[in-house]
């Protein structure tokens, strides 16, 4: 299978590839290139002399996954909830930030559809944020979901409240809930950002595959 849009994702065997490939010389314009790691490799090599150059190349990205069983306990320091209506300018400042720091690039800028849809997520509960004293801490959003996983995407701590611990409770407290809802939950993280990985598996997210990322 393979996903062609405003990304190019790729979950196939090695005899697809040369099909897809002549596929995408048809439908260019793609902004990310994604799927596991490998596979992504041997795609780039069969349509890098004609696509254009990456941006950025994200080499290894580290898939986890958590189960009710490798949830860690954790102290319930941090409330979690769903992100209010009222909230979306917060919630859609901390998501640019991350989208900005990841990806190299201010999706308010590229896309003037950025806050319509981060509304919309917010009301249809794919927003969460974790609550102390009154204040938002913490977010994260669903992104793909299906039977099996659900995945965590936009996971972000305000620059001034890290070092607190506020990450780890809050994503616990978030990951407890989603829980009785998925059997598991997936993330994706780059394979150089020790400080998230060593969050994840705090919580207990246990790495279980590679990816790789090409941005344009």
């Amino acid at each position: 299978m393979a996903y062609f849009g405003r990304q190019l994702a790729l979950a196939c065997e090695p005899e697809a590839l040369d099909i897809f490939a002549e596929y995408a010389a048809r439908h260019r314009g793609e902004r990310m290139l994604i799927g596991e790691r490998e596979t992504v490799r041997e795609f780039w090599n069969r349509v890098r002399r004609w696509h254009q150059r990456a941006r950025v190349v994200r080499d290894r990205q580290l898939v986890m996954m958590l189960d009710r069983e490798r949830l860690k306990p954790y102290e319930a320091t941090i409330s979690a909830r769903h992100a209010r209506a009222d909230e979306w300018p917060l919630v859609a400042e901390s998501s640019a930030l991350l989208i900005e720091q990841e990806l190299e690039y201010d999706p308010r800028r590229s896309s003037p559809d950025f806050n319509n849809n981060v509304r919309q997520m917010i009301e249809r509960d794919l927003w969460w944020v974790g609550e102390s004293g009154g204040r938002a801490c913490f977010f994260c959003n669903i992104g793909p979901w299906c039977r099996k996983t659900a995945q965590l995407q936009g996971i972000w701590t305000p620059p001034e409240l890290r070092g607190r611990g506020i990450a780890t409770a809050a994503l616990s407290a978030i990951c407890d809930k989603l829980l009785d809802l998925s059997p598991t939950l997936s993330l994706y993280v780059n394979d150089f950002n020790a400080t998230a990985i060593a969050l994840y598996k705090r919580i207990g997210f246990q790495h279980v595959a590679d990816y790789q990322t090409l941005l344009f």
